[in-house]
């Protein structure tokens, strides 16, 4: 009874998303492309929510529109004290914000939105020596959170452009870039074999290595059309569906975009009824493609999430993800039917008429602890098995829970962020790394092109990291990170751990140039694949040219700057410029 009420709670979610469409003013269907995942816009405005300005983001839902960032600079604007605007960190990062999304506060003030923007063009030259991890389904990862980008021992290369446009509801993007990568060798014959066991697949064909990369590649290349409170995707896209810096539990950035049909509530809007209590929610539906799979080859992959905001200091969210269909499992409505609405283990056949689709039920949340609202958050982002949601089955939910300081006492421009992760739940169900990312029919199926599309801490893993930021201003900062990770004994045969130490430099010279350096040493010691520990270091230096190419469309010529307006709304949330009231 408790799983079918839940169920109807999504549908009726999705049913009330849809009839968004109808319920916002005409001047709210501006497009907008989003902000790519790795830009510095994300740590900045999770800081400044932290340090009390901001109550509207949904930390837990990214990637987020340029017009939405415009929205937060908007109730960043109005909430300044007269503290703030005689210099504070609060105020830094205000100002480097409101630079980056001056074309956005100008629509929001009136002006027209029909431009052709060239954002960046970017170089990162990367040398790893020694013996780099890159299997995060079994062993770990040296690099993560990269898109999926290749790396091996040796120099790796990219060079990539970004560009994003739009006219009226309808906008594009567009992130390409130039891939080289050494050539992975293979595992040895006995580790692939004790992987295929381990996996109960004819071979591990992860295992068998990749040949030299050298090719051009999308990352985030979509068109799209914006309705009422709602955006309408399609293309190549990157999601991260919690709170966290080690990564989502469902769906994280680790991953090369996949091709994607997507529907966003870019609007928050209260649900109807005793929902209401809720607070102001968004929603998000996707439809993907998956790539890199053979047991079964080219399966697709379904996600919905609604977050909502009950108090201006609590976020939460649910979510739900279902790998399904691919070769032998051909598209039905019934099979669909199912991939969305079935709950519980499928207890009487894997026959691919009724199977429902490897499913994860999530739930995450972000709190601003009391008497400390502006210093310290506690978030954690989990997972379960077939089950709607951890709360139901809390013995078999994987978990990512933080702490976030935004600054230390005494010094204003230190924060600290200390977070675990595990997988790891023999005891309680896993049977040795076959429940964690795993499915007896999609075998290989929390995968893409090879990697993780969850969490690095992998299968039947544990994890913990802590990290400290210095930040000289909103886009300069030195970050020290440490890492700590391990995989079970009755998983991978020998276990193994993995021991990291990072330190990331950015800087920017101006509003165009910046730099990114990042400097790591790992230790790992796995017997099943060397003999004793191994060593490696990687370094990386990255130089990013912003220009600032506005290109005009025709149809913006008709449209005049307003002044900033003394009134904001974004969603049922409503700021009021206390400057201009008077």
């Amino acid at each position: 009874m408790i799983l079918s009420k839940t169920f109807k709670l999504v549908l009726f979610g999705l049913l009330f998303a849809i009839s968004t469409i109808g319920s916002v003013a005409q001047s709210s269907w501006d497009g907008s492309s989003y902000v790519p995942l790795d830009s510095w816009v994300y740590p900045a405005v999770e800081r400044l929510e932290s340090l009390g300005l901001l109550r509207t983001p949904f930390l837990g839902m990214r990637p987020w529109t340029r017009l939405q960032c415009a929205q937060f600079v908007t109730e960043a604007r109005l909430g300044m004290t007269d503290a703030d605007l005689a210099g504070s960190v609060r105020f830094e990062i205000y100002r480097e914000l409101e630079h980056e999304f001056k074309p956005e506060l100008g629509e929001i003030a009136g002006a027209g939105n029909d431009v052709i923007a060239f954002d960046d063009v970017y170089a990162r030259s990367m040398q790893i020596s020694g013996k780099p991890l890159a299997d995060g389904e079994h062993f770990g990862q040296t690099i993560t959170n990269d898109f999926g980008r290749p790396y091996w021992t040796g120099q790796n290369f990219i060079a990539g452009v970004e560009v994003h446009g739009q006219d009226g509801p309808i906008f594009a993007a567009f992130r390409g870039e130039y891939q080289y990568s050494p050539a992975m060798p293979s595992l040895s014959a006995g580790v692939i074999q004790t992987l295929s066991e381990i996996d109960r697949v004819p071979l591990a064909v992860n295992s068998f290595g990749r040949p030299q990369t050298n090719t051009f590649r999308l990352l985030d290349t979509y068109v799209g059309i914006r309705l009422a409170a709602m955006q309408v995707t399609f293309g190549k896209q990157s999601l991260n569906w919690g709170p966290t810096q080690m990564g989502s539990m469902l769906f994280s950035n680790n991953v090369d975009p996949p091709y994607m049909l997507r529907i966003s509530q870019v609007t928050p809007a209260r649900w109807p009824w005793i929902l209401r209590y809720l607070g102001p929610a968004r929603s998000e539906f996707f439809f993907a493609k998956m790539s890199g799979h053979m047991y079964p080859a080219r399966p697709f992959i379904h996600g919905e999430k609604f977050s909502f905001r009950p108090t201006e200091n609590l976020e939460f969210g649910i979510s739900r993800t279902t790998v399904f269909l691919g070769v032998g499992h051909g598209m039905t409505i019934g099979r669909i039917a199912k991939s969305y609405f079935s709950v519980g283990d499928n207890l009487t056949s894997n026959a691919s008429s009724s199977d429902p689709g490897d499913r994860k039920g999530g739930l995450d949340f972000w709190y601003r602890l009391p008497k400390l609202r502006n210093w310290l958050s506690f978030y954690n982002d989990s997972f379960t098995d077939d089950d709607p949601s951890p709360l139901a089955a809390p013995a078999r939910a994987p978990m990512n829970p933080g702490l976030y300081l935004s600054h230390v006492p005494g010094i204003p421009k230190l924060d600290f962020r200390a977070e675990a992760a595990y997988t790891d739940l023999t005891a309680a169900h896993s049977k040795g790394g076959t429940f964690v990312y795993y499915n007896v029919v999609y075998k290989d199926t929390y995968t893409q092109k090879g990697f993780l599309l969850g969490n690095v801490v992998g299968r039947q893993g544990k994890a913990y990291q802590a990290s400290t930021s210095y930040w000289f201003t909103p886009r300069r900062r030195l970050q020290l990170l440490y890492r700590d990770q391990q995989v079970r004994n009755d998983f991978i045969p020998g276990a193994g751990t993995q021991h990291t130490g990072q330190a990331t430099f950015d800087w920017n010279f101006g509003k165009k140039v910046s730099m990114s350096a990042m400097a790591q040493y790992e230790r790992w010691t796995i017997p099943l694949i060397a003999d004793g520990p191994q060593n490696d270091f990687t370094a990386w230096l990255q130089l990013k040219y912003s220009p600032d190419k506005v290109f005009e469309l025709p149809a913006l010529r008709h449209h005049q700057p307003a002044a900033p307006p003394a009134t904001v709304q974004y969603g049922d949330q409503q700021w009021v410029d206390p400057q201009q009231q008077k």
